[in-house]
């Protein structure tokens, strides 16, 4: 039985919220296009959709680079959400609800949140040492620190002795509960390494956590103790339940929670993996809220096998890529080119190869003769062919109904390049197919009837790879539909129910006698920039 969209559970899918102390970089790029392309698939499939991204702006981080900058952290703030909120649109992300940590609704969602784990009794008053990281907003363990009392994580930065008082949070409470959770739902972190990571680091023991900071202004107080500021992992965590809410209600924890909750996939990197992994669902189990249903830490991103950063000269601004190479090609490489959860690299010669060897040579190049021998044999339309009287052993028949199970599978997974691969199988078998039956050879010699099943087979091919990437690269997905005959847009939110979901997904589904669109590249080939030339 097939459930109609109405039927289907919702899908709520979040990004993490990111630290504004800086313009968004290509690794939160990444994660915030992997995250769409999973919204946009279950769209396609006609769930009801919700995906999140948003902002985390509190903590002293932000408050310090204000300062430093001469300006108020609201104003630092503004204008840094400002670069991401461009960028979203530059990649053509899909977000549903963009949410800040200053808005004043989170800051009522944080108050309820905090009383029930008071309530509780899991919040205590406590005396903090230790070595503390501004940028990370944590302290750290003495032996995890590099010589000269450096941070692991932002390695040029030297963390800072503190003692004072906090208030805590029982993580020990719930060493049990955490690993109980681990061991019944052994998918609840992914990939597998991120899971062996958090059951080590649990497996040592927890410890409590301080949630509260003195002598900070730019947070929200604590409840009971407005000397007091809430963490930023406290207030940030929360703001997934804040965005779940609809802005002109007001604000609740229960009606927040009321139809997203639990949230189907936090999608972060892994620097982060605790904090989601181990702190959130221990939170949310005190607030006897149910934990989210998997939290996927993907892995870093490298250029030319080098960490990226300001100090080694080689960092890689999205902006700067989207402008030059459109949103469909930064989309494209890097869930084809990356095996998702894992460290990937970003290399220019590599990227312009790729693109032109799978955009412009085997898919654009394959729809854009095809339809020109269409328009010469067929009178500019659909060839008058029957798809369910081709032989079940058709070669692109029997491949393209095999990725209806595939491709989905992939998608579901996280497994974007494979789902990318197992298209192209169908694309690169289409090429072939194309030359080894020749149909321009085929019409000279008067066989009308086997003309039109090959050039039918292609297109379909063609239509089927293009619907089946579209969540990857819409714009491409819309031009080929557009010149199938179709008026179909890939951005509309409602593209499930708008197309249907089992009447797209299959093989042998374009109209015959349907009036075909004008031929055009619908991704032109890149060039190599040229190298600077040295002074």
């Amino acid at each position: 039985m097939t459930l109609s969209p109405v039927d289907k559970p919702p899908f709520a899918i979040t990004t993490p919220l990111y630290y504004v102390n800086g313009l968004p970089h290509i690794g939160s790029a990444y994660t915030t296009i992997a995250a769409d392309v999973v919204a946009r698939f279950y769209r396609l499939m006609g769930h009801p959709v919700l995906m999140i991204t948003g902002t985390d702006e509190h903590g002293q981080k932000i408050q310090r680079t204000a300062e430093e900058r001469g300006v108020s952290p609201q104003a630092h703030c503004d204008e840094y959400v400002a670069g991401f909120e461009h960028l979203w649109e530059l990649l053509n992300i899909n977000c549903d609800r963009f949410i800040r940590t200053t808005d004043p609704r989170h800051n009522t969602i944080v108050n309820e949140f905090f009383q029930r784990v008071w309530a509780r009794g899991d919040i205590y008053q406590g005396q903090q040492q230790g070595w503390y990281c501004v940028s990370c907003e944590e302290f750290k363990e003495e032996r995890d620190l590099l010589p000269d009392q450096r941070c692991p994580i932002h390695t040029n930065k030297t963390v800072e002795w503190r003692d004072e008082s906090n208030y805590f949070f029982k993580l020990s409470n719930y060493q049990a509960q955490l690993e109980q959770l681990y061991a019944e739902r052994p998918d609840f972190i992914q990939p597998e390494s991120r899971r062996n990571e958090v059951l080590s680091f649990v497996k040592r023991g927890l410890q409590d956590f301080s949630i509260s900071r003195i002598n900070l202004d730019w947070g929200f107080p604590v409840p009971t103790d407005p000397g007091h500021t809430l963490y930023v992992w406290f207030d940030a965590l929360l703001g997934y339940i804040t965005a779940l809410q609809d802005s002109n209600e007001p604000p609740s924890l229960e009606q927040a929670i009321a139809h997203w909750w639990p949230i189907n996939i936090h999608l972060i990197g892994k620097d982060i993996l605790r904090f989601h992994a181990v702190y959130w669902p221990a939170m949310l189990m005190s607030a006897g809220l149910p934990v989210p249903g998997r939290v996927y830490g993907h892995g870093f991103l490298t250029k030319d096998g080098q960490k990226m950063g300001k100090s080694q000269g080689n960092t890689l601004d999205p902006v700067d890529l989207v402008k030059r190479y459109g949103p469909d090609a930064v989309r494209y490489y890097f869930m084809r080119e990356i095996e998702f959860g894992k460290d990937g690299d970003f290399n220019e010669t590599r990227f312009i190869n790729v693109l032109n060897a799978d955009l412009a040579n085997d898919l654009g190049n394959l729809l854009n003769r095809t339809l020109k021998m269409a328009g010469r044999y067929c009178d500019g339309k659909v060839p008058g062919v029957d798809p369910q009287a081709m032989a079940d052993g058709h070669p692109l028949r029997a491949i393209g109904r095999s990725l209806t199970e595939t491709v989905p599978k992939a998608y579901s997974c996280l497994a974007f390049s494979q789902a990318c691969n197992a298209v192209l199988t169908l694309v690169q078998a289409s090429n072939k197919f194309l030359d080894d039956q020749a149909p321009w050879s085929l019409y000279k010699q008067g066989k009308q009837a086997e003309t039109e099943v090959v050039l039918y087979a292609v297109l379909e091919s063609v239509r089927q790879a293009a619907y089946l990437l579209s969540p990857i690269i819409p714009g491409i997905s819309n031009q080929i539909y557009a010149q199938l005959g179709f008026a179909v847009d890939f951005n509309d939110r409602a593209i499930g129910q708008a197309l249907g979901y089992d009447d797209q997904v299959g093989w042998g589904l374009l109209p015959p006698g349907q009036p075909l669109g004008e031929a055009s590249p619908v991704f032109q080939r890149l060039e190599l920039p040229e190298p600077v030339a040295s002074a």
